[in-house]
């Protein structure tokens, strides 16, 4: 990456030397701070969370492209300071079912190209805070090279989101799953060793929570899609334990969709979702599912993908442990009177 200096000493065009001169009267000479964050996914519901790269080990930056294996001791910038530039807020308020928020858009107009924004990394994040809002760029457009000016476009962090952003590693908790439906014992189908040899050891593909699979991910993959009105309690109420811990017989939909697979793969698939089903226990298959080929297309190459999709209703118990009644029994203080 050019430095700053390299950058602005090269030979403007009159056009660009007019347009930088009003960008710096507006701008300031303002300086923007952007802090790496790294993409870590909980195992066991593959929820994902941004991590500040500084509170990781060398091992987490190099499985995310940040470091050389052969250089550990060198984690790259964790910060990168971007100057000058200038900013445009655009906020729109939105009213939904359940929330309601001002969306922040921002658009930075910068003298020189950041480069550490091109590189396409779906491991790496670089957020920056201007004023009170925390924001990432996810776009670069409206680019003249006679204008010499670079726009980067982002909107600002959902509040709901932030939670998923971690500036303290004290509050990345790795044990307690987040999703309350079945989607851990899908997931764990990437990690079952069967007990046995057969044709139905292995899924044949990688499994991955809906809307979360890696970005431009080369097939073979599948998603698991598991629509929130599906899930439905079966019994009357839930089952307490005298621990306090909770037991629910619960039913719900399951779509998973697979890519780059063909029909003799994807019936092998349909066969181990079965096996598994039999040899954990976890759930039950309820209905007859059976390969659906989907129809996606590009325009370009008039062509067709291999996608297909298999449709299952499942059975299984959604359970809650909570051992507050053992922990106060463990806690207590016993008392003694003595009737004469």
């Amino acid at each position: 990456m050019a430095t700053l200096s390299e950058a602005m000493g090269k030979q403007k065009s009159p056009l660009a030397s007019t347009l930088i001169a009003g960008v710096d009267a507006l701008s300031q000479d303002q300086t923007i701070t952007f802090v790496q964050y790294i993409r870590q996914v909980l195992p066991l519901d593959g929820y994902v969370f941004w991590i500040r790269s500084d509170l990781l080990s060398g091992s987490a930056l190099i499985n995310a492209g940040v470091m050389n294996s052969s250089m550990p001791n060198q984690s790259g910038s964790v910060t990168l300071n971007v100057a000058p530039g200038s900013i445009h807020y655009i906020t729109d308020m939105h009213q939904e079912e359940s929330i309601t928020l001002g969306v922040n858009k921002i658009i930075f107009t910068s003298e020189v190209e950041i480069t550490d924004l091109n590189i396409i990394n779906p491991n790496v994040l670089w957020l920056a805070t201007v004023g009170n809002v925390r924001f990432s760029f996810s776009a670069r457009g409206s680019f003249y090279r006679e204008a010499n000016l670079y726009h980067y476009t982002g909107t600002a962090v959902y509040p709901d989101l932030e939670l998923q952003i971690i500036d303290n590693i004290n509050d990345f908790n790795q044990t307690d799953i987040i999703c309350s439906n079945s989607l851990p014992y899908w997931l764990l189908m990437n990690t079952y060793n069967p007990p046995y040899a057969g044709p139905f050891m292995s899924p044949g593909v990688t499994l991955y929570p809906s809307f979360l699979s890696p970005a431009n991910l080369a097939p073979p993959y599948a998603t698991v899609h598991i629509p929130p009105e599906s899930t439905m309690s079966v019994g009357t109420g839930p089952i307490y334990t005298d621990t306090s811990s909770q037991s629910q017989l619960t039913q719900e939909s399951v779509v998973v969709t697979l890519y780059g697979t063909r029909n003799v793969e994807a019936q092998t698939f349909l066969a181990y979702v079965g096996q598994f089903s039999v040899d954990t226990g976890v759930f039950g298959i309820m209905n007859k599912p059976v390969v659906r080929d989907e129809k996606r297309t590009q325009t370009e190459l008039l062509a067709l993908s291999q996608k297909k999709t298999i449709a299952f209703q499942i059975n299984y118990y959604q359970t809650a442990a909570r051992d507050i009644a053992r922990q106060l029994i463990l806690q207590a203080v016993p008392t003694y009177s003595i009737v004469s």
